[in-house]
């Protein structure tokens, strides 16, 4: 194929994806401009309010789960006591050069 008709026609295909993306709508819930389009769902007022309201109710969840877990941390250290560990707490066996290590254990 020729560079004249190739090149003639990257540009032709260039021109039409500029031309698309002057009509499609631009990130979320953006419109697109002049008369393409229509007002996206997300920005109507009764939308942004529910989004709002399930914004709250989410982040007053998350502070409901943090709250219980700390009384459950509190609660659980409170019967248990702090745990304290040496460095020998569990003898470790040791295989021999050249030993099964799973068989080492038993």
């Amino acid at each position: 194929m020729s560079d004249r008709l190739t090149l003639s026609l990257l540009a032709l295909l260039a021109l039409a994806m500029i031309g698309f993306a002057a009509v499609w709508p631009q990130g979320l819930g953006d419109r697109s401009p002049g008369p393409f389009g229509h007002v996206p769902i997300q920005r109507t007022p009764a939308m942004q309010a529910a989004l709002a309201r399930a914004d709250a109710r989410a982040q007053q969840q998350v502070q409901e789960n943090r709250a219980a877990a700390e009384a459950a941390k509190r609660a659980a250290g409170e019967k248990t006591g702090p745990l304290r560990l040496g460095l020998h707490a569990m003898p470790l066996p040791i295989a021999k050069p050249g030993a099964d290590p799973l068989r080492a254990a038993q």
